[in-house]
Order: C-alpha cells, then sequence, then structure tokens
C-alpha cells in the first residue's frame, strides 16, 4: 500500500488545498443531518487551529461560525450520530485513495486516554502502559481505547503510518478487549466486501487467530510457554480409529529455539531502518486456540546476542518467513499515533463527562490523525514542507507536527487573507508570520 510519489514541489495553491480538506471532512455528510455535519465541519477544523488544550469552549473560540458554546457540547453529548458511521465513511475514503488494492494491512492496539473526576462516563481504572515496567504495575483513572489502524506506507519511505480506522471504548464489565476487537474487524470486512485483511497486533491479541474472522490473517507474538503440537502424521496403512488431529507436544519455545539447527540471516525493517537476524521458520499446531489449523512459526534471534529470541507467528502459512517480523514490527508505528493523538491533538483535552460525550471526544481526536495526515498524503507528498534548523539539518521526513502545522498555515492563510484586499505586508513576511503562528502551539 503505497502512495504514488510527486515531485519537489507543493502542488496546488491555497484555494485548492483548502478545498481538498473541505472535500475530506466532506465524506461524512450524509452520516448526519445537515445543520450537525455543519457543527462537525466547524468543530473539525476549529480543533485543527486551537493550539495548546483542545477543551471545547477553546475550540469554541477558534471556530469562524460562533454558535452558542453549549451546541459543541451537545454535539458530542447527546447529537445524533454515531461513531460507526464516521468510521466507515473514513474508512472506504481511504480505501479509494490511499490503498486502491492488494491486501488492506491493520494494527490493532490498545490505549489509556487519562481522565479526572468521579463522574466520568465509560472511565475506570485500568493498567497504564507507559508508566507501568515489568517490576511494577501503575494503574490510573482513564478511557480504555482499543483502536484499528491503517497501515500506509509514505512516499518519503521509512517508517509506515498507521492511521486509525475504527475505535471502540473497553468498559469495566463488558465485552473484552478481544471481542472488541473481533467486533471492529468484522465491521471493516463488511465495509470493504471485496478486500481481503492482514492484522498485526501484540501478544494480548493473538488469540484473535482463533475467531474465524473473515478474510483476515493475523501475525503476532505467542507467549514462551504456548502448548504447541508438531503436525499429525500421515495415516498408516491398516490403520483404526479416527485420524489424529494433532502430532506429539513440541517442547517450550525457549528449549525449541536451542535445538533449532537451521537458520536464516536476513535484513528485517524495524521503524525506518533495516537489522540483521538469524530466522528459524517450523509449521506447528497452536492446538488451544487454532485446533488443526496450522500455523507458521518465526523465531527471530538477534546474532549479537544483544536482544533475546523473539517467537512469532502467522495464519498465513505463504509469507516468506522474512515478511513475518517485518510485519510484527510495523505495529509499533501505532505508538507514534497514540503518543501524536494524545501529545500534539491533545486527544486527552476535552472537558466532557457525561453520557457519549467522552468516548466520541476520544474517537474524533483519532479520527482527526488520519483526516490530518490524509490531507499532506494527497496535497503535499513529498514536498518539503518544514523550515530548515540548523541543529536537524539532515531532516528528510516529516512528522506529524510538520502536516498539522502545514494545514494550519493554509487554513490560517485561507482564513485572514482569503477575502482581503492586497496585503499590507510584504508576501514573504506575512508567510513567515503565518507559518510560525502555524507551530506556535
Amino acid at each position: 500500500m503505497r502512495i504514488a510519489k510527486r515531485d519537489g514541489s507543493v502542488k496546488g495553491n491555497d484555494d485548492s488545498r483548502v478545498r481538498a480538506w473541505q472535500d475530506l471532512i466532506g465524506c461524512v455528510s450524509r452520516c448526519m443531518s445537515r445543520p450537525g455535519f455543519r457543527l462537525f465541519r466547524e468543530i473539525a477544523t476549529a480543533w485543527v487551529l486551537c493550539p495548546g488544550r483542545r477543551t471545547i469552549t477553546r475550540i469554541f473560540l477558534h471556530s469562524d461560525q460562533r454558535r452558542a458554546h453549549d451546541a459543541y457540547h451537545r454535539f458530542f453529548r447527546d447529537g445524533a450520530w454515531s461513531l460507526t458511521w464516521i468510521w466507515r465513511a473514513l474508512f472506504r475514503l481511504l480505501l479509494a485513495t490511499l490503498c486502491q488494492e492488494g491486501v488492506v494491512e491493520l494494527i490493532i492496539d490498545d490505549t489509556l486516554f487519562h481522565k479526572a473526576g468521579r463522574t466520568i462516563e465509560g472511565a475506570g481504572i485500568f493498567r497504564d502502559p507507559v508508566r507501568s515496567t515489568a517490576k511494577q504495575v501503575v494503574y490510573a483513572l482513564g478511557l480504555n481505547l482499543v483502536v484499528v489502524s491503517l497501515k500506509v506506507e509514505p512516499p518519503w519511505q521509512g517508517e509506515p503510518l498507521a492511521l486509525p480506522v475504527h475505535v471502540r471504548l473497553h468498559r469495566k464489565g463488558g465485552p473484552s478487549l478481544l471481542d472488541l476487537a473481533e467486533q471492529m474487524i468484522r465491521d471493516l470486512a463488511a465495509w470493504a466486501p471485496e478486500r481481503s485483511f492482514h492484522l498485526v497486533g501484540d501478544g494480548a491479541y493473538a488469540p484473535l487467530a482463533g475467531r474465524q474472522l473473515p478474510r483476515t490473517h493475523i501475525t503476532s507474538r505467542l507467549r514462551k510457554d504456548a502448548a504447541l503440537y508438531a503436525l499429525p502424521g500421515p495415516r498408516q496403512p491398516g490403520q483404526r480409529g479416527r485420524p489424529r488431529k494433532k502430532g506429539e507436544r513440541l517442547p517450550g519455545l525457549p528449549e525449541l529455539a536451542r535445538q533449532a539447527r537451521y537458520w536464516q540471516e536476513h535484513e528485517v525493517p524495524y521503524r525506518g531502518r533495516t537489522h540483521r537476524r538469524l530466522l528459524h521458520a517450523c509449521t506447528v499446531l497452536w492446538y488451544e486456540v487454532l485446533k488443526d489449523q496450522p500455523v507458521l512459526l518465526v523465531i527471530v534471534r538477534d546474532p549479537s546476542g544483544k536482544d533475546p529470541d523473539d517467537f512469532l507467528f502467522t495464519t498465513d502459512l505463504s509469507a516468506p518467513p522474512a515478511a513475518v517480523p517485518a510485519r510484527y514490527a510495523s505495529r509499533w508505528a501505532t505508538e507514534d499515533t497514540f503518543r501524536a493523538t494524545k501529545q500534539i491533538l491533545r486527544g486527552e483535552s476535552p472537558q466532557v463527562r457525561k453520557r457519549h460525550a467522552p468516548e466520541r471526544a476520544a474517537a474524533f481526536s483519532f479520527w482527526l490523525y488520519s483526516a490530518v495526515w490524509t490531507w499532506y498524503l494527497t496535497t503535499v507528498g513529498t514536498a518539503r514542507s518544514w523550515i530548515p534548523t540548523p541543529w536537524y539539518p539532515a531532516k528528510t521526513t516529516p512528522s506529524f507536527d510538520d502536516a498539522l502545522a502545514t494545514l494550519r498555515t493554509v487554513l490560517w492563510r485561507h482564513r485572514i487573507f482569503g477575502t482581503s484586499g492586497p496585503a499590507p505586508l510584504n508576501p514573504e513576511i506575512s508567510a513567515l508570520l503565518i507559518d510560525i503562528l502555524a507551530r506556535a502551539a
């Protein structure tokens, strides 16, 4: 899933790029009433332009069409629209724009949006994966969100992007993380019935391999104590009874790695770089989860001995062994998504508490993350959109900061100068001023 490269210049003028943003937001116009869509469009653009915390009242101050401020709260709290509708519209747009053919690569993970207060709907006490360590588990109050992202290879190469295409809230006493993940994958499969999928997740989501997800292969990590079996041998002539469903019990994964004799050396991509690794692949049965459906087990070893052995598997038996660790490594792109959504888009900031508002506001920030990157990929491409700095002269690829700043620049310039006469300032000075203001947040 690669995006066609552009040349080194930014395509189109400000008007065309503003229209591209409006058209992108317009993909949800049929998902809600006209007044609701106008409010959705205002909030999306104001959220992009708002610096600092994205509380609802601060977003209200950056809207170009001021309504009563409580209309923005009602939109999230009680608006007659559904998160499923807007995710379906965005997912179909991303497939048509960024992933027109081939297998749809998906990444799944969950994250905690920190909150404060006792009356936040859907919040609970969950393990904080960022602050927890191997020796100490830290718990925090917040919204536990399960996020499915579309893996996109950017035109500038390097680390892939993970663009959220579905989000569900995990509530205490409600469906489990695996149940929510299954529901979302089935939704995506129904929205694109002609496409096949490949899902990547950490070991917590490995049991999804036994859920019989439609047209979906899974790559994940195995627990070291997973009970694996050899494939059953051929039926002998005259053998009585039913055929065996599994072969002999295999030793534990660490022992299996020690007994392995045949290793192949490969260059494995990891976060935009390649690392030399030794791979040992074999076909086994994970009978407890998949019964008699075999999986491809790949043991990944660091030749230097610095990193411990890793044990990965995939349900796609036709996959080359080197593709398994490469696919699994791509899941780290979702960590960049979580960081940017929380720290740059400030998705944890909206001070909303009641009914649908907390879940909708959090999911809306992920929706905007995908929308901003999609706008940037389709209007800017490989053109350099950032100002070179003396402390980072070798920078060659954009970050989400750059994508958001570019969009802010276009929107502010259109809002300030789009309907005015000749600019009183020199164009070079006004362009620099707008660019600085866009990056001030």
